[in-house]
């Protein structure tokens, strides 16, 4: 599912016009960036939580070459499915 279709099933789902989903949508990916970026955790009982983690420099491999290469440290987001999409998921 691309965001057009995520958009086109809010919108009939929750009885909006498509243009209403779409701004619903960018509003909650917007206050989601925001709180990541500031490095707050972003929880939806059931659904689950976003997070920011810092990955640690490490040694790669450039699998053209071979060479050994550094990769630095960054920060990466996480998502951790909550207990009611993991059950609707298994099923």
């Amino acid at each position: 599912m691309n965001k057009a279709e995520l958009i086109e099933a809010m919108a009939a789902n929750a009885e909006l016009t498509k243009a209403d989903a779409k701004k619903a949508l960018d509003a909650f990916i917007g206050a989601t960036s925001g709180a990541l970026k500031k490095g707050e955790r972003v929880a939806l009982v059931g659904f689950g939580s976003f997070s920011v983690a810092q990955r640690a420099a490490r040694k790669g491999r450039n699998p053209k070459t071979k060479q050994e290469i550094n990769i630095a440290a960054k920060k990466v987001v996480k998502f951790k499915a909550g207990s009611e999409l993991a059950g609707t998921v298994d099923n």
